[in-house]
Order: C-alpha cells, then sequence, then structure tokens
C-alpha cells in the first residue's frame, strides 16, 4: 500500500483536508473586509474625478486616468493617518507627552550612522557650504534631515503617490475607514474627533493630489509613475506635492524642480527651513519649532537636532577629513 492509501485508509488525509480547508476559509475571512469595500470603492472614482474637473482639470484625461487598472483605492493610507492622530491626540491628554518632549530616535545616532551621514556632509562639501551661505541653514541640519528623511537620498519610498492621495481624497467619511481601523482605538470619546479629522485630511489629501497633478503635467511624468511614502511625499527630502510648488529650487538649473535630484532637493530643504524663519543665531527652541513645522514630530525634531550636533561634533575630533570653516549657529543640545 503506498502511503498516500495508507493515510486515506487511516483518515489522515481527510483531517489534513479539512485542515488545510479550514486555514483557507479563516484566510478569506480576513481578507474579505479588506478586499470588499476596497474593490468597490475602486470602482467609484467618479465623484474624484467630477471634482477634479470642476477645478480645471480636463474631463476625458481624469476619467482616463481613473480607468488606468493600476489605481487602486488604499484604504490604509487614511487609517494609518488617522491612527496617528488619535494617539498623538491621547498622548497630549496623559504624562506621555512629557516624556515624547524628550524623546529621540536613537537608532539613528549610532556610531556608524553618524560616520555615514559625516561621509555624505564632506563628499557633498561644496554645494553645502553654498546652501549654510545662501540660506543661513548649518550643513549639519540639511544633513540629518536628509538621513532621517531617506537615508541620505537610498529610500525615496516605494508607494504610488497617486493612489495614496486620491484614496485618502476618497475617504472623507470615517464610517468608508473604519473596518480597517483597530476595534479598540475608536472609543466614544474620541470618534467626534476621528470623524472630524477624516473629513480634513481628505481636504488635505485633495490638494496634494491637485499638486501632483499640476507637477505631473508641468514636469511630462506620468502621475502614476511617482512614487513615495506612505502619504504621499515625494523625493529626497520628502515634500509634499505642494512643497514643491511653495519651497522647491532649481539649484541645478536644469528649467525644473525636481526633489528626486540632489542639488535640488538639498536646496528646497534649506528654503523650506528659511520659509518657515530659519535665522542664524537662533535659540535651539526656535530650531526644534521650524523643524517641527518640517515633520510634524517632536521626536522627529529631537532626533535631527541631536544628529545635527552629532555630526557636528564628529568633525571637530576629525579636523582634517573638513575644510575648516566658522562654526554654524547651531546651538549645543544637553547630553544623553
Amino acid at each position: 500500500m503506498t502511503p498516500r492509501a495508507k493515510r486515506i485508509a487511516s483518515g489522515e488525509l481527510p483531517q489534513f483536508i479539512r485542515q488545510v480547508g479550514y486555514r483557507l476559509w479563516i484566510a478569506t475571512v480576513l481578507l474579505l473586509p479588506l478586499l470588499g469595500p476596497a474593490q468597490s470603492a475602486a470602482a467609484d472614482w467618479k465623484p474624484l474625478a467630477e471634482r477634479l474637473t470642476a477645478d480645471g482639470f480636463n474631463r476625458e484625461s481624469m476619467e482616463s486616468l481613473f480607468a488606468h487598472p493600476e489605481v487602486l483605492f488604499e484604504p490604509d493610507a487614511m487609517a494609518g493617518k488617522l491612527r496617528v492622530l488619535i494617539r498623538s491626540r491621547s498622548a497630549e491628554e496623559d504624562s506621555l507627552a512629557a516624556t515624547l518632549r524628550k524623546a529621540f530616535r536613537r537608532d539613528y545616532l549610532k556610531p556608524r550612522t553618524i560616520a555615514r551621514a559625516n561621509l555624505y556632509l564632506i563628499e557633498n562639501k561644496a554645494v553645502l557650504e553654498k546652501i549654510a551661505i545662501q540660506y543661513g541653514v548649518p550643513e549639519e541640519i540639511i544633513v540629518s534631515i536628509l538621513l532621517i528623511e531617506t537615508h541620505l537620498g537610498e529610500k525615496t519610498g516605494s508607494r504610488r503617490v497617486f493612489n495614496r492621495l486620491a484614496s485618502m481624497a476618497r475617504a472623507s467619511d470615517l464610517e468608508m475607514v473604519r473596518p480597517y481601523l483597530n476595534v479598540e482605538i475608536l472609543t466614544p470619546e474620541n470618534e467626534e474627533f476621528a470623524r472630524r479629522r477624516c473629513r480634513e485630511k481628505a481636504d488635505w489629501a485633495y490638494g496634494e493630489l491637485k499638486a501632483l497633478l499640476r507637477y505631473s503635467a508641468q514636469n511630462g511624468i506620468d502621475p502614476l509613475a511617482i512614487r513615495g511614502s506612505i502619504y504621499g511625499a515625494i523625493g529626497l527630502c520628502q515634500f509634499m506635492p505642494s512643497n514643491v510648488f511653495l519651497y522647491g529650487v532649481d539649484a541645478d538649473g536644469d528649467g525644473r524642480i525636481d526633489p528626486f535630484a540632489k542639488p535640488d532637493a538639498l536646496h528646497s530643504i534649506a528654503n523650506y527651513l528659511r520659509g518657515h524663519g530659519w535665522r542664524e543665531g537662533m535659540d535651539r527652541d526656535s530650531q526644534h519649532r521650524i523643524i517641527f513645522a518640517y515633520n510634524n514630530s517632536t521626536v522627529y525634531a529631537n532626533t535631527v537636532l541631536a544628529v545635527a550636533e552629532r555630526i557636528k561634533e564628529r568633525g571637530r575630533r576629525d579636523p582634517g577629513a573638513r575644510s575648516q570653516t566658522a562654526p554654524h549657529p547651531l546651538a549645543p543640545i544637553p547630553p544623553y
């Protein structure tokens, strides 16, 4: 008797099949909430296309764009944004807020990471010195932001930005997002907050979607080809599309602002900081406030300043690796 026949005779195979069938059933049950709403919403982009048409975009172009099979409704975009907002609100209401005011990401302060950042500064010394003079923003601050945003330009994001922004713009109703939120995160106390923020973030995403379409048209780029972060930030500097228009710089003089090009991205970071009030001689609190505007996270701002100070310290320890220049007005931070 073959091994398979023995398993059938012993009743083992039917039991095995039942186990596999049960697992498939469980997987189907878990996936249905993800597939069902996503498919139905993906088939109904008409309200968004109509809204864009009313705002001056070509109707046929919008209808054709949303008809592409690559255009998918991705509910995790708005769900993730709401989770962050709800948890931030909760943190502000308890003792965790005091802890966050002092917290920073220690993984970016590892000696090897700081060494990489310092090497990047050395390799790009010419452009960073020019930026420091032109905008008054220290080289270490620019490199620190680039390190934390995209690992010095190596990781700019793999998400289809159009889908992320269109999905958030589409999901203005909390009920559309509720199936993708953890059950425990929504409470009677915060549900109205979540509903309001959902509408506000949908409007924000719609504005960014329009900016993405304008940016694509001006530069002759397929909007579906642009990749970026989970919330739609693009380029080495991780600008939202609207910020490309507001603070982007054509530093290499090729006639277009390209956040994926190093000169444009580095100048754009400095221009953004200066546009939000960065000035030489500021104290650390003022620096923190402006960096917070770049990415609305206290931990992020703490980490940028901490990394910048470590890069500066490394340069002081190894002065031969850098040309001797006047010290930048980077306020010292407390020891860690």
